[in-house]
């Protein structure tokens, strides 16, 4: 610990490094000071009530906005719609051959695609806001006009695009990718008021220091547990050929190269989390006396059959209600893990390179072997890195029944997932740039 503190100091003494920490953190606290201007029209203690209503959805939903929901702020949507967008905009390139020429196209085609995410990201922002201010308004907790409406629907629109214009500037001046930044933040945040809940039931006799030591028990264990698989990987040796150019002899040297256990990182959690969750917005959106009305004249049942549909779909699609949800929210994390592997590392390109530089697996021939080889080795390990990524997103599920402790959210599966690899990845960043200046870093 001490030698990394050393290292901190030492990268703090790099005016590079130092100017682009302090920009990280200026982004952060202009961020949690956005997080509380709050909107107009809202009855906070009907609001509070709507929130007991939803259960699970509302606090998971409320964790990721960093406490921005409840307390119903500018950043009340948080930064949800922008991967929603990069979801949508992402598979649409798997399918339509056109954007996926256009993805190929290097730095201009991502430029393209990335303003088309922008684009697509205010559309989902401005369905997602007057989806949840037609649930408020139906619940009573949303009390202005129709004027006041749309205001509060620009304003939190703007917020989502301050924020992916936040994550945007941190990616490029500061330290570590933007949006998994914005939602370490958001989940952050809410530790203190987690914190002083514990304590308070610590306080009244609800839980005991037992309970209290056995979840901390369960969170350095899983903290270490997360570091080791984010940080295993499969190396793979690689034989330079010799070559000669001139009077100068180039290659002969061996090589490995490294394929990570979870090369996604954290964002798959954050991509299932965001599809799983969809579903039981809507029905959540949809449940409001006049939309059940209209449903339930349109298709000629009860307003009370329709009620139990949306109800019905909010618990068997919501993470955490049911055994179903909990399963299906498992399969899509391991979806995920494998699809955005798959974008992110690529065996076709990562043959032609090695082919190209004269390397070669031993053993293995090079181009089509090679690539299958890699593609196989792939797999394997993914499905590890997959299935434990799993089974890290359910702990908060069960964790809080397990210690009795329900109030630290940050304690097993996505909120602490998302925390570790955020801080880890971006701590690696600070290492690249330290190594490049010949220092000791974090990770040595």
């Amino acid at each position: 610990m001490r030698e990394r503190l050393a290292a901190l100091g030492q990268a703090m003494r790099v005016p590079d490094i130092r100017k682009r920490i302090l920009f990280l953190f200026t982004m952060l606290a202009v961020y949690v000071g956005c997080a509380h201007v709050p909107l107009p029209g809202i009855d906070k203690g009907q609001l509070e009530r709507l929130f007991r209503g939803a259960g699970g959805l509302g606090e998971m939903l409320d964790a990721f906005a960093g406490g921005s929901l409840k307390r119903f702020s500018v950043l009340a949507l948080g930064i949800m719609p922008y991967i929603s967008a990069s979801i949508i905009l992402q598979l649409l390139t798997m399918a339509i051959p056109a954007l996926e020429e256009l993805q190929k196209e290097g730095e201009y085609g991502r430029r393209k695609i990335n303003a088309w995410t922008k684009y697509l990201t205010v559309g989902v922002a401005t369905l997602q806001a007057f989806g949840m201010i037609a649930y408020l308004r139906s619940g009573g907790a949303f009390i202005g006009d129709l004027t006041l409406l749309f205001y509060t629907v620009l304003m939190m629109v703007g917020g989502t695009a301050f924020l992916m214009w936040i994550a945007d500037m941190i990616t490029e001046h500061g330290i570590g990718q933007g949006v998994s930044i914005i939602i370490f933040a958001g989940i952050m945040t809410r530790m203190p008021q987690d914190v002083a809940r514990t304590l308070q039931l610590w306080r009244t006799g609800e839980v005991t220091g037992a309970n209290i030591a056995f979840l901390a028990a369960i969170m350095v264990g899983t903290v270490y547990l997360i570091v080791k698989f984010q940080q295993a990987q499969r190396k793979i040796p690689v034989q330079y050929a010799r070559r000669v150019r001139g009077h100068r002899v180039y290659g002969g040297q061996s090589s490995y190269l490294p394929l990570r256990v979870n090369q996604a990182g954290v964002m798959p959690i954050i991509f299932a989390i965001s599809v799983a969750l969809f579903p039981g917005q809507i029905a959540q959106a949809l449940m409001s006396p006049s939309t059940m009305a209209k449903m339930a004249g349109l298709f000629h049942v009860s307003e009370q059959s329709v009620a139990s549909a949306m109800l019905a779909i909010r618990t068997f699609t919501t993470p955490g209600e049911n055994h179903f949800a909990s399963f299906l929210y498992f399969l899509l994390v391991i979806l995920f893990t494998y699809f955005y592997t798959a974008v992110t590392f690529n065996p076709e390109q990562i043959s032609e390179n090695l082919q190209k530089n004269g390397g070669a697996v031993p053993g293995i021939r090079p181009g089509a072997s090679t690539r299958d080889y890699l593609d196989r080795i792939l797999y394997r390990i993914t499905l590890a890195g997959a299935l434990f990524l799993g089974m890290i997103a359910l702990m908060q599920y069960y964790v809080g029944d397990i210690t009795g402790v329900t109030t630290f959210t940050l304690v097993g599966g996505t909120s602490l997932l998302i925390v570790v690899g955020v801080a880890l990845d971006t701590m690696q960043q600070i290492e690249a740039q330290l190594l490049m200046r010949h220092y000791s870093g974090f990770l040595k």
